[in-house]
This record gives C-alpha cells, sequence and structure tokens, in this order.
C-alpha cells in the first residue's frame, strides 16, 4: 500500500491540479451537451441547458468544450505532471468518444462501461500527487465504478418515459423495472463492502471505515425498498441519496487525513 504524500508544503499544485480536473469534468460535460443537443430538447430533465433552450448557439458550446479540455490538460502536464495529464485526456476521450458518441445510444450497459468516465478522476488525482497509479487508487476508481450503475438507473426507473421517448436504451426502457430494480440491488450489496475498502488497506482509517460501512448499509436498504415498494419516491429516494453517498465517503475521506487518523 502506497500512501499519497502531502501538498501541505505546496498548497497552490493541489489547487490547479484540482482545478483542472475540474475544468476537464466541465469541458467533457459541454461537448457531451453539444453532441446531444437533439435528445437534450426532447427530455423535461434537460431540455433547458444551454443549448436547447437556444442561450448558446452549439458552435460556441463545442469550442468552448474544446479550449476547456485542451487547457487543462497542457496545465496539469506543465504544472503537475505529464502522467496525470496522460491520464486527464483518457478520461475526456472516454466521456465523450466512448460514452457520449459510442455506447449511449446503443446499448443499455452504457452506464455500466461509460461509469469509469467518471471514475477516472481520483486515479488522476493520486498520479498528480505520487505520479504513479498504485492498488489504492483503483480502490476509489472502483467505488465511483460501482456506484455509478445504481446512482443513474433509480434515476432511470422515474424518468423512464423520457428516455424512451429520446430513444435511450437505459435499462428500464430495455429490460424492464423489475431487473433494474433488482440490478441495483446486486450492484449495491457490491459496493457496500467496497466502500470500506479504503480502511482494509489503510488508505484511511477505521473511522472513515465506520462511517463507509454505515453508508452502505443504508444504501442496500434503500435498494430493497425500491423492490417492495416499486415507486417513482422510492427510486427517486434512492438517487438523492446516492449524491449523499459518495459525498459522505469522499468528505469523510479527506477529512480523516486532514485530521490525522489515516497517518
Amino acid at each position: 500500500m502506497h500512501k499519497a504524500k502531502s501538498w501541505a508544503d505546496h498548497p497552490f499544485l493541489a489547487f490547479i491540479a484540482v482545478l483542472c480536473i475540474a475544468v476537464a469534468a466541465g469541458a467533457s460535460g459541454a461537448i457531451n451537451m453539444w453532441y446531444d443537443r437533439d435528445i437534450d430538447a426532447i427530455m423535461e430533465r434537460t431540455c433547458d441547458r444551454p443549448i436547447p433552450s437556444g442561450r448558446l448557439e452549439p458552435g460556441v458550446a463545442l469550442a468552448f468544450g474544446n479550449t476547456l479540455a485542451i487547457g487543462s490538460i497542457a496545465i496539469m502536464g506543465l504544472c503537475i505532471n505529464w502522467q496525470a495529464a496522460v491520464l486527464l485526456a483518457f478520461t475526456v476521450f472516454f466521456y465523450v468518444f466512448i460514452y457520449t458518441i459510442w455506447l449511449k445510444r446503443r446499448t443499455p450497459q452504457n452506464i455500466v462501461i461509460g461509469g469509469a468516465a467518471g471514475a477516472f478522476p481520483p486515479m488522476v488525482g493520486w498520479s498528480s500527487v505520487t505520479g504513479e497509479v498504485s492498488t489504492d487508487s483503483l480502490v476509489l476508481f472502483a467505488i465511483i465504478f460501482i456506484w455509478t450503475p445504481p446512482h443513474f438507473w433509480a434515476l432511470s426507473l422515474y424518468r423512464s418515459d423520457e428516455y424512451g421517448k429520446a430513444g435511450i436504451p437505459m435499462l428500464p426502457v430495455v429490460s424492464g423495472e423489475k431487473e433494474t430494480r433488482r440490478q441495483i440491488l446486486i450492484y449495491t450489496l457490491v459496493l457496500a463492502p467496497l466502500g470500506v475498502m479504503p480502511a482494509v488497506l489503510g488508505t484511511a482509517s477505521w473511522a472513515y471505515g465506520s462511517v463507509a460501512g454505515f453508508m452502505g448499509l443504508v444504501f442496500v436498504w434503500l435498494s430493497l425498498q425500491i423492490i417492495r415498494h416499486r415507486t417513482d419516491n422510492a427510486a427517486r429516494k434512492t438517487f438523492n441519496f446516492s449524491l449523499f453517498y459518495l459525498s459522505v465517503l469522499f468528505a469523510a475521506m479527506i477529512a480523516d487525513r486532514a485530521i490525522g487518523f489515516s497517518d
């Protein structure tokens, strides 16, 4: 197990690394919204985005996204290290070309495979500090990767009509709501112990592990409620909690290291 080095002596570089990751994420989103402007206009959840609402021209959005992507990758390489920059570039590439252009409109596995795009940033951050990709960063990747399907499938359960209208083959549209609920439970059962793994590896302390374990149990319980009640309200609660779950896990990990429990 390799612990990330502290950047307490280099807070500006830490800020630059986090900023580059955030800007690259924004760039990916901008390009995604340029490409998906046709289906965004159909779906109630996305119809008020800048392009379908007419507040921004598609070409401007594409140019903006490309500029942010190139700039963030270049700054990451010049100011931090080129391994982190290459990983960041691959993250943008994966989200735009693999998820948005290839998978999203073709397969109900779009979220499963495409979820890797959202899981790469912790690896980028780890690489920016340590200059390597270790088991610790792969576990962080795995947490987000396994979290992504139940997160989006919970959303798609109460938005399935919109996805069907837009022609997006989300799991409820293709395989039905019963199978989607079953898959949500399966993934949360895998996610709950996976969330505790940073404590097992020593990346974080067991104070973090206790928080992660409790949050995982709540996530599993909500997934069971989806199967039991089969209502939009149950799906919406699970979706909202999934956002809270991931935020709490990473906030607990940051607090754990800041307090010094995992030193």
